[in-house]
């Protein structure tokens, strides 16, 4: 199994757009290859003193933390499954806004360690 984790801000407001978009999605990610994909909208993300969800994402007011993930079989079919998501029409969402800011969303990919 291998995992790509995200956190992201996403405006208060657009809950149901960031849902809609999530919803969209799936089914595109899962035809290559996701075996599933989670989004948590935020309800008890504390402040940090040195570090925090917040922090990372460089919060703003009226907006919510988003932590989400994806599992995939493996790295090899993750590496192919997100080269076929990029180039897929379906994804080029053309004329509408993302209901986040992606430059300050954080990302990256993991070898599973334990799964209990």
């Amino acid at each position: 199994m291998y995992v790509d984790g995200f956190v992201l801000a996403v405006p208060s407001a657009k809950k149901d757009a960031y849902r809609e978009h999530a919803e969209r999605c799936a089914p595109i990610f899962k035809e290559f290859g996701v075996v599933s994909m989670v989004e948590c909208w935020g309800d008890d993300v504390p402040e940090g003193k040195l570090t925090s969800f917040r922090m990372a994402v460089k919060q703003e007011e009226n907006e919510t933390v988003v932590f989400s993930w994806i599992t995939w079989p493996s790295k090899d079919v993750r590496d192919a499954g997100w080269k076929k998501i990029m180039e897929d029409p379906r994804m080029k969402m053309e004329g509408v806004d993302a209901p986040f800011d992606g430059k300050r969303m954080i990302y990256g990919g993991f070898s599973v360690l334990v799964n209990a």
